[in-house]
């Protein structure tokens, strides 16, 4: 659904209001304030209608307990949420002395879950904030302003979509006013649109039929943006599938966020749950159609490494038993400072069985998931856990400067265990790092965009599943190799081989060494034509052979270019000589 303008202008109306906290607030701390305002005005106009009745019911059933009471006081507004204050939000403004702690009795009478999406905003600071200047004036002013009546977020006037688009809008406003530090929590909208198109890429189940409902869950849903985008795209693409939205996320501001755009947009707010994922899932049993996310990389996990180490000693009981996949001795985990993997990890076991109808996962990281990790290392064992079980359709490279905080090359990978039979022992590897179109002005180190041809072109490549000069289709086998170790005599000063007294050959331990050989080469012909010729007495301890993977991705799209003529150079240089002079004459004149 396209924009309208009336989305823009309550958008622009609303962020106006931010003006009236300069002096007071930074612009990057505007979002504080206008956030929760805009969610406490939306909940306001929906129970505007049901207050009087909201408040007879209340003096009616007020000795019921409180879950019977709740059901009852549901079932009055229509919604998941009430407000039993005897203000509304308006009448606050009728009794100016006293606002401020009106306004937080009249918070405090909201239901549960808007109560605890208040708690996480921590708008009780703000509240102390603003009425702590000039008698409270910026307090009163801004409740005003965002209580004009040019300001109707009623659901007669703004629909849920609508509403969820001007909070977006918000969002990616605020966002942008922290300038290099902009999108911490804000993925650009065209790079999930393509996740999203990938995920319901070929879907059969899900793009026909009627009455479908299907899960998606977000590990590090930030602000919920990837999770609502999903439900808007399958629901253009089939609108009978019901898309149910599941996510965690840290950060308690931005998933109060997440959860008032849920509760803004007709979804359940429950479904978004805060908490540390790598060490507090609070999804532990829980199965998904569809898995996405933009995870935090660059990030160390030192302070949960002891719960993701406990959780490693349930094997694939638990999350973290994939980095032990393979013949490998002892525990092995990713690198403190390498989060990414451990929500990779997490999104594999967070997929269906196929049984159950199997699950397509599409996450964004960047290059050190790639290659990291010699054979037998915790992101080696997950590359060979992933490939061996044939779960990598595909990973696409982004163009550089695509998103908000950083300018680094960032991929694409997409997982799935329901594969076509096309696709099975396959891996696609697409080169969209020329898709994309220069922006007029910078939005912090986001410099780019891919607009929506670019989009449909990188969706076409991925489900034509052919070779071209930006996508590559390999075996799975391309990417594993085995380490194997090559041993070597010891000599003495003659050249001979010392042979011990049990009688057998003395190692030169100076001379070990290893090689990777690719799985598809076979390792003796390895060493008859590779090491034989130039260590005529080596032999491989096969007893330390070890598995790996690592997915060499530039490799697969270099293209020589051969060097310039020593001619060419020269004529150049020659070139640039006579410019020179002719500069010089000029400057100054013939001498």
């Amino acid at each position: 659904m396209a924009k309208n303008g009336n989305i823009q202008k309550n958008a622009n109306l609303i962020w106006d209001i931010a003006t009236g906290l300069g002096g007071l607030y930074k612009e990057h701390e505007y979002g504080n304030v206008i956030l929760p305002l805009t969610v406490i005005k939306r909940f306001d106009d929906i129970l505007e209608a049901s207050h009087n009745q909201v408040l007879a019911v209340l003096a009616q059933k007020k000795g019921l307990g409180a879950d019977m009471l709740d059901k009852y006081l549901k079932r009055t507004t229509g919604h998941q949420f009430y407000n039993t204050s005897r203000y509304t939000f308006k009448t606050l403004l009728e009794d100016a002395p006293n606002i401020k702690a009106n306004l937080k009795q009249y918070l405090e009478s909201f239901s549960p879950e808007v109560r605890d999406i208040l708690a996480y905003y921590k708008f009780d600071v703000e509240i102390d904030k603003m009425s702590d200047q000039n008698n409270g004036d910026i307090l009163y002013s801004i409740l005003s302003r965002i209580n004009a009546k040019e300001i109707d977020l009623h659901p007669d006037k703004i629909t849920n979509v609508e509403m969820g688009y001007i909070f977006e809008e918000l969002i990616r406003k605020f966002s942008e006013s922290y300038g290099e530090g902009a999108g911490a929590h804000f993925t650009p909208r065209e790079v999930v649109k393509l996740m999203v198109n990938i995920l319901f890429s070929d879907d059969d189940e899900a793009l026909s039929g009627d009455s479908k409902i299907k899960t998606i869950y977000d590990p590090a849903c930030g602000t919920g943006g990837m999770l609502t985008v999903a439900s808007e795209v399958l629901s253009e693409l089939n609108k009978s599938t019901n898309l149910q939205l599941f996510g965690q996320e840290l950060q308690p501001e931005t998933c109060a966020i997440a959860k008032s755009d849920m509760l803004i947009k007709g979804y359940r707010a429950e479904s978004i749950r805060h908490g540390n994922t790598i060490s507090d899932d609070q999804f532990q049993s829980a199965k998904f159609d569809y898995i996405i996310s933009n995870p935090p990389f660059g990030f160390d996990y030192k302070n949960e490494r002891n719960a993701v180490q406990k959780e490693g000693r349930e094997g694939f009981a638990g999350r973290f038993g994939i980095f032990n996949y393979g013949n490998v001795k002892g525990e092995k985990y990713p690198d403190v400072s390498d989060s990414q993997t451990l929500f990779l990890a997490t999104a594999i076991s967070k997929m269906k069985d196929l049984k159950d109808g199997g699950s397509r996962v599409a996450i964004i990281h960047n290059g050190s998931p790639l290659f990291t990790g010699d054979a037998g290392s915790a992101v080696s064992n997950l590359r060979r856990y992933i490939l061996e079980n044939d779960l990598l359709e595909a990973i696409i490279q982004l163009p550089n400067d695509i998103f908000y905080r950083t300018g680094i090359t960032v991929y694409i990978w997409v997982l799935s265990n329901r594969n076509s039979a096309t696709r099975k022992g396959k891996v696609q590897l697409i080169d969209a790092s020329n898709a994309f179109t220069p922006l007029r002005k910078s939005i912090g180190k986001k410099r780019v965009e891919i607009n929506e041809n670019q989009i449909k072109e990188i969706i076409n490549t991925f489900s034509d599943f052919e070779k071209s000069d930006v996508s590559k289709i390999l075996s799975n086998s391309d990417f594993g190799y085995t380490k194997v170790t090559i041993l070597q005599p010891l000599t003495d000063e003659k050249g001979q081989i010392i042979i011990n007294k049990k009688g057998t050959v003395e190692i030169d331990s100076s001379k070990t060494d290893t090689e990777n050989v690719p799985l598809n080469y076979d390792i003796d012909e390895y060493l008859k034509y590779e090491i034989l010729p130039y260590a005529p007495h080596a032999w491989l301890d096969r007893s330390k052979d070890i598995v790996g993977y690592e997915i060499p991705f530039s490799k697969n799209f270099y293209k020589f270019v051969p060097p310039r003529s020593s001619d060419e150079i020269f004529l150049e240089i020659k070139k640039l000589e006579n410019e020179e002079k002719l500069l010089m004459k000029e400057l100054f004149g013939n001498e």
